[in-house]
């Protein structure tokens, strides 16, 4: 099969990781950008991609790069993609758009124009034009201008690959899958030792936890825009889907996830369900503050309340400091990672963090630190 480019976008600080991930299936000629990775590959590492890859937000297949310094320009040059490969009549599409620099400062006005060439030039053709659908379209186009830099690109996935399609329910502030799946792979568990999350809320890092165990493709559960393609392989599609089945594991470790909210509890076992892990992950109810369990040699996971609109800040201070005393009393031999977007309040936890890695939470930079929690001094240990 013809190789071509490919992008993968992904979150600030997770682009190593995903160079790792391209690696395992079969990328060429990889490259680390900023909150993304370029490669080659052919349909088959396409639909790998959207299928396998944890860390990544959205697959992109570039089809033209051109200037323009001009509303006109970028008319002229997107009417210059042969749009009969991708598109028919009766077919619909939607356009994102994305723009950075001085010339076009309005991405809806560009995304706007390129629409309208597109149009154009299939009416102009045919007396006849594909229509838009902005929720559910057969060919969904991505628009990236950087000052006159024009890039258009096919997106393949469609919803972002965050969106797993597990996880009917929610609590409120959620974690992305992509986020709680990077932050899990950065933090190195050896799938050995006991998993556990103390403040779970929806479930997403005990359940992505469980996913990376058994090595199910996290686009298992859901459908991806390259399936509405002109020239989709729907046999190479389903033979992918049916080895990444056949290539899942059987893991026999402890997954936990525990929350003070009944219904944080009842969505997670929900979720997990949905995502097929429910037999090898564990729900319970259980105040982390309050809690006198004594965990040892665990890998804990936690992504605590920031402090905006869920506690004052008076409040946030004081509470940070319960998590790290509640983690060298009752936690010994552990290595806890913290995820906070408080970065004021994550240094008072009391414990010297042993790596800090910064990334990003939507637009809330945040801290993933690293604790770890001996019996006794690091020297004798």
């Amino acid at each position: 099969m013809n190789e071509f480019d490919i992008v993968a976008k992904t979150i600030f600080g997770l682009e190593e990781i995903l160079a790792d991930e391209l690696k395992t299936i079969g990328a060429k000629d990889i490259k680390i950008l900023q909150r993304a990775v370029s490669y080659k590959g052919n349909k088959e590492t396409l639909y790998k991609s959207n299928l396998h890859l944890r860390t990544a937000i959205r697959i992109l297949v570039p089809i033209s790069n051109f200037k323009a310094n001009s509303e006109r320009e970028l008319y002229k040059g997107t009417q210059k993609i042969d749009w009969e490969k991708y598109l028919n009549t009766n077919k619909t599409f939607a356009i994102d758009g994305t723009t950075s620099g001085e010339l076009f400062t309005h991405s809806k006005y560009a995304a706007l124009l390129t629409k309208d060439a597109i149009v154009d030039k299939f009416r102009d053709k045919f007396d006849a034009r594909p229509s838009i659908d902005t929720e559910n379209p057969d060919l969904r186009i991505n628009l990236h201008i950087n000052h006159n830099n024009v890039t258009i690109s096919l997106d393949s996935t469609g919803s972002n690959l965050g969106k797993r399609g597990y996880k009917l329910r929610q609590v409120f502030a959620p974690l992305s899958e992509v986020l709680a799946s990077g932050i899990i792979l950065v933090s190195d568990w050896d799938k050995k030792q006991d998993f556990i999350d103390p403040m779970c809320g929806s479930g997403t890092f005990p359940i992505e936890a469980a996913l990376i165990a058994k090595n199910i493709a996290p686009g298992s559960f859901r459908k991806f825009n390259f399936e509405n393609w002109k020239d989709f392989d729907r046999g190479l599609w389903l033979q992918l889907k049916k080895d990444a089945k056949n290539n899942e594991i059987d893991f026999n470790g402890k997954i936990q996830g525990f929350d003070m909210d009944d219904e944080a509890i009842t969505i997670s076992k929900e979720n997990a369900r949905r995502a097929g892990v429910n037999r090898i992950v564990s729900f319970a109810k259980q105040d982390f503050i309050d809690s006198n369990n004594e965990f040892t040699d665990s890998h804990i996971i936690m992504n605590p309340p920031y402090g905006e609109r869920l506690m004052e800040d008076d409040e946030i201070i004081p509470f940070y400091k319960e998590i790290g005393d509640q983690l060298k009393h009752n936690y010994l031999n552990c290595n806890a990672f913290i995820f906070s977007g408080n970065l004021r309040a994550i240094k008072h936890v009391g414990l010297k963090a042993s790596s800090r890695i910064k990334l990003f939470n939507g637009p809330i930079e945040c801290r993933l630190n690293k604790f770890e929690l001996y019996a006794g001094s690091k020297k004798n240990r």
